[in-house]
């Protein structure tokens, strides 16, 4: 007879002791005894045979030795086919357009309650797909005649949607021949406050100005005051474009645009930019450089310094509106006046700010080379302020296509709230460690954070466990007999532990949108 006893050690396998009586085992060639560790480094080859000196052949017969074999047990591999997938879940609408059926055909299944990945969603009904299939073919008869029934289902939305677009187009052309008379309070209530009322105050004061000045243009032939009425029909377009980016900024997200349209204050603010550029600073160069090849004296210059002084009144009104406009944003969000310039949090505002700045400092400059020209009689005095207001607003239009730019790629917040949100994150219990962090700042103080989360095992599990019988649990351990008891064990609570990890995410999710509300979307990778 063999007599073994099993044990185990650290490694995880089972030590078997097997005592050999003397009458089984004498032999006098016994001199070198094989076998195979499952120790070592070849984890994933074969086992390598080790041998060993056997002790003579006395030894044995005495009884008095005993072999010691390491035994690796290993769960057989199986296929996955249809007995795993048939537990596949299948929401309701996916029943009804795949397989062809009614919702009274879904009355009698088994429904299934699962947790929503959404957090303004509670948990919705699921069903079996092998439920699903079995019903299609119930209602069909045939696989032959389900697919039929695709078929046919098929082209009747191909024609659907087509008239979908159809229409789409005859409704843009009514409203293109009648005009849209969709009500938009929504819009409206945005320029009665905040950057909309900024821009609209700026839209009509630099308008008043570049109609005064073209006027003392036309009476005096001033470079300096050519350059001026430019800059205020710059200042006028562009904050007109700002408006219109206003408007299309506060639409609500489709489809194709999941994330909304808050970066059309951005692309508004760069095209301002750019015609500032262009209008502002190189007419301004260009009247500039022909008043100093070609000089030509100027008619009286006292209606000139009025409408200077009205503007300078003007658009000194216009930019305290714009910096009390900015402190009030700043303070709302914690950082100075110069920080928030600096990293267009309002991109609208920055550029009314900006226009008007360089405004008042152009009425400040053509003012002093107009003075200079009237006490000397020189007009050269005169298109070097033209040249310096076009050099002002070149040097604005940088700024802000800099700006603009940096914002419409894509750039992080600042460091300090980065370690903010991963701070909260790593102070978790059921956070192991975090990765690859990234934050986005979407534009109009909204952010994207998103990161790779190294999740405790042992916490999830326990989380799990809490609100699980033990004693349930405990039973069905009892009747595990066979690997088969034990596989559908595990499938059945690892399944359940895989749904706790994903509420865990969808938790994490909820708690740092609460307590940062510019965080808007969450993105988080489980590692």
């Amino acid at each position: 007879t063999c007599i073994a006893s099993t044990g185990w050690q650290g490694g995880g396998l089972p030590n078997v002791w097997f005592r050999l009586p003397a009458w089984r085992v004498a032999s006098p060639c016994l001199g070198q005894l094989h076998y195979y560790c499952t120790s070592g480094d070849s984890k994933d080859g074969p086992p390598k045979p080790v041998s060993v000196n056997v002790p003579s052949t006395e030894k044995v017969l005495s009884g008095k030795w005993s072999c010691r074999c390491a035994v690796r047990a290993v769960l057989k591999k199986r296929e996955y086919g249809s007995k795993y997938t048939q537990n596949n879940f299948i929401t309701a609408v996916r029943a009804m357009n795949e397989f062809c059926l009614k919702p009274s055909d879904l009355e009698q299944l088994r429904k299934i309650r699962r947790r929503s990945p959404h957090d303004d969603t509670e948990a919705f009904t699921v069903f079996l797909r092998s439920d699903v299939e079995a019903k299609a073919l119930d209602v069909w008869g045939s696989p032959e005649a389900l697919a039929r029934e695709r078929k046919l289902r098929k082209v009747v939305e191909q024609e659907y949607q087509e008239n979908i677009y159809r229409n789409q187009q005859l409704l843009k052309e009514y409203k293109d021949f009648w005009g849209n008379t969709k009500p938009r309070s929504n819009v409206r209530a945005t320029f009665l406050q905040g950057p909309g009322k900024v821009v609209m105050v700026a839209i009509c004061i630099n308008g008043l100005n570049f109609f005064f000045k073209l006027l003392a243009w036309v009476y005096t032939g001033s470079a300096s005051m050519f350059s001026e009425a430019i800059h205020s029909l710059a200042d006028t377009c562009n904050q007109a474009l700002l408006a219109l980016g206003i408007s299309q900024s506060v639409r609500n997200p489709d489809a194709v645009h999941p994330y909304g349209f808050s970066n059309m204050r951005y692309i508004a603010s760069l095209i301002s930019g750019v015609g500032i550029f262009m209008m502002g600073a190189g007419l301004s160069w260009y009247h500039g450089i022909m008043g100093l090849l070609h000089p030509q004296q100027m008619e009286s210059l006292l209606w000139a310094y009025c409408i200077l002084a009205g503007s300078l009144v003007s658009e000194g009104a216009t930019l305290l509106v714009a910096i009390n406009e900015i402190k009030k944003s700043a303070r709302e969000h914690g950082i100075s006046f110069y920080e928030y310039v600096m990293q267009s949090r309002d991109p609208s505002t920055n550029v009314v700010l900006l226009e008007d700045a360089a405004a008042v400092l152009g009425v400040i400059m053509a003012a002093s080379c107009m003075g200079l020209t009237s006490l000397t009689g020189n007009p050269y005095y005169d298109s070097l302020g033209s040249l310096g207001v076009g050099t002002l607003l070149g040097a604005v239009s940088a700024f802000l296509i800099y700006t603009n730019t940096e914002a419409l790629i894509g750039r992080s917040i600042q460091a300090e709230h980065v370690q903010k949100l991963t701070e909260f994150l790593e102070n978790d219990p059921a956070v192991r460690a975090i990765h690859d962090v990234k934050a986005t700042d979407l534009g109009l103080s909204k952010v994207r954070f998103k990161a790779e989360v190294d999740f405790d095992g042992r916490v999830v599990t326990r989380s799990y466990l809490e609100k699980q019988d033990i004693d349930q649990i405990l039973n069905e351990i009892q009747l595990v007999k066979t690997s088969e008891d034990l596989e559908n064990f595990m499938l059945k609570h690892g399944e359940n532990i895989i749904d706790t990890l994903g509420a865990e995410v969808d938790r994490l999710e909820k708690e740092l949108k609460q307590r940062n509300p510019e965080v808007r979307h969450v993105d988080l990778e489980i590692l």
